[in-house]
């Protein structure tokens, strides 16, 4: 989806599947907010700027959250497609005065991008914390290394222990194995678990975390992940009801509420 303004451009299409577009261009300053839901949308935005510039706008700024193919951050054969590297060439064509995106999954993907900002999810982790540790009984779980090196300064801020995972990984497959509990073990019995990450596909991450956190006796867990994808639907995290509420953003995650446990804050 992408709105000009806050309004959201209607996009039409002709009978052979090519777009038609209308918004009247009327200001010399515009920011344009994208929240990634397929690749056409790259299409689009090329077209708008276009738009934007020939009709007079001057200065524009994008707010997209989620940075697409982040994933694909690195290539190690030459049959593999750089796909980051080419989409952040192809932003930084659109020669946009600035680039505001939030929690992204690989540094890569912001060292690719000129003019980029990025919007830390401190805050919105802070604010969440004054839910889920209201009564002061909550610690932090940070499931892997690279999570603990990100989020661990909020710890430290809040003045709450922390623990983090180590996955057990078939390397061949992917497949996780199961997940060790490091660090500060024995502040878990009997303490509610704020789990942080940046990114969430179908949960398994964050069940295994779940299950080696309930063996040590944690009482509720609840997950904040800044980009939450609609495939968590796919996996089983939800329906064990072992994570009892997952808090996000609007960022990809497209799905409604079709469970409550899920809340989500807007952009």
């Amino acid at each position: 989806m992408i709105r000009i303004n806050d309004k959201k451009i209607d996009m039409k299409h002709f009978p052979d599947g090519t777009m038609l577009i209308k918004y009247l261009a009327d200001n010399e300053s515009t920011k344009i907010t994208w929240l990634y839901d397929n690749d056409e949308e790259c299409m689009l935005m090329y077209f708008l700027v276009k738009h934007l510039r020939t009709h007079g706008v001057k200065r524009i700024e994008l707010l997209m959250p989620y940075i697409p193919n982040a994933r694909m951050d690195r290539v190690k054969n030459s049959d593999e497609v750089f796909t980051l590297k080419y989409f952040a060439e192809f932003i930084n064509d659109l020669n946009l005065d600035s680039v505001e995106v939030l929690d992204p999954h690989s540094n890569v993907s912001t060292a690719l991008i000129d003019n980029v900002s990025i919007i830390e999810p401190t805050d919105i982790i802070l604010n969440l914390l004054e839910t889920v540790n209201s009564d002061g009984n909550a610690i932090l779980f940070f499931p892997d290394e690279g999570a603990m090196k990100r989020y661990s300064h909020i710890a430290s801020k809040c003045g709450i222990p922390y623990v983090f995972g180590m996955k057990n990984r078939d390397w061949r497959s992917g497949e996780i194995l199961g997940l060790e509990v490091l660090g500060e073990t024995g502040a878990v019995p009997g303490k509610n678990i704020l789990i942080i990450d940046d990114i969430c596909s179908r949960g398994g991450t964050f069940l295994h975390s779940a299950k080696a956190l309930k063996d040590l006796g944690a009482t509720d867990i609840d997950l904040y992940v800044s980009h939450l994808e609609n495939s968590v639907w796919e996996g089983d995290m939800i329906m064990s009801g072992l994570v009892r509420n997952i808090y996000t953003t609007n960022s990809i995650y497209r799905s409604g509420n079709k469970n409550p446990v899920i809340v989500v804050e807007e952009y």
